[in-house]
């Protein structure tokens, strides 16, 4: 049972969670030893917290995942982690995340109980309104980077990187979207009611408002933003989100990107790739250049 727990709580996608250590990278915090630890501890609590939600939100999915084709092998949905056990758990993941990110800062438990409530009303409610379904899941991108700014004391962290997280995650969302209503052909609807406000069509306009967008908006980062290199240096990073918004374009067109977006990151070598050379590139200018 415990082993469908984890399971329950996709540690997988605990890597979502990366995007609290913004803050610290991009405002050369890197190698404070202080502000590293508490960042790595708002990591591990932002991941107990995001493993609650996705309990509930399987908990309240469970009729409808036992007729989807991937998701009826979930342990809920299989009936392979009881409903009592998974509630259980999500509500001390839940309290202990809280209370100890108080400890921490009463900023950051502020941040990560808005997140724990604007995703139990996604799971009820708000995952059913078209549009307004992706805008949700992109805000808690949007609040994992806010968490990071909370947990040290910024001076160089840029704006643009809240617009460029919005804009980068409803990219990944509504590909998502277009993903799913390929794997369920006719049958998306049943599985999902979201998708009848979808249409391919329509989510391929998105996307590529949106993806467009994102490679703007990094790119005005690069040179505009007024903690970076004079050198301008940091556009040598630009090929490379260039590149990972493509491949993962190209992955959904192909049928290769049905799961969640850190699973398939996870999967795909050359997005793996695309992502190190990138942390890596973006480390080298805030550091070495």
């Amino acid at each position: 049972m415990f082993k469908h727990l984890l399971k329950a709580m996709r540690l997988r996608q605990w890597t979502k969670n990366s995007f609290v250590f913004f803050a610290l990278i991009f405002d050369k915090q890197l190698f404070h030893v202080d502000a590293f630890l508490k960042t790595l501890e708002g990591f591990f609590l932002f991941c107990l917290i995001s493993s609650a939600v996705y309990l509930f939100n399987d908990i309240a999915d469970i009729e409808a995942d036992r007729q989807h084709p991937e998701k009826k092998n979930r342990p809920l949905a299989s009936g392979k982690l009881p409903v009592g056990v998974a509630t259980t758990a999500a509500v001390i993941l839940a309290i202990v995340s809280i209370s100890l990110g108080y400890l921490l800062t009463p900023i950051f438990a502020l941040i990560v109980a808005i997140y724990f409530l604007v995703n139990l009303l996604y799971s009820n409610w708000l995952k059913h309104i078209p549009i307004l379904d992706v805008l949700i899941v992109s805000s808690g991108f949007v609040l994992r980077v806010g968490a990071g700014v909370a947990l040290i004391t910024v001076e160089r962290f840029s704006p643009w990187l809240y617009m460029i997280t919005v804009l980068f995650s409803l990219y990944i969302g509504f590909g998502k979207r277009r993903a799913e209503m390929t794997l369920l052909s006719e049958g998306a609807t049943s599985h999902r009611k979201v998708l009848d406000g979808y249409t391919i069509p329509l989510l391929d306009q998105y996307i590529t408002i949106v993806s467009g967008m994102t490679i703007i908006a990094y790119s005005l980062y690069t040179f505009s933003a007024p903690n970076l290199p004079d050198n301008n240096s940091m556009m040598l990073t630009i090929p490379f989100v260039v590149y990972g918004i493509f491949r993962y374009l190209q992955l959904i067109h192909t049928g290769h990107a049905a799961g969640a977006p850190d699973e398939v990151a996870l999967k795909d070598r050359p997005l793996q790739v695309t992502v190190l050379l990138w942390g890596l590139a973006v480390i080298a200018v805030f550091y070495l250049l």
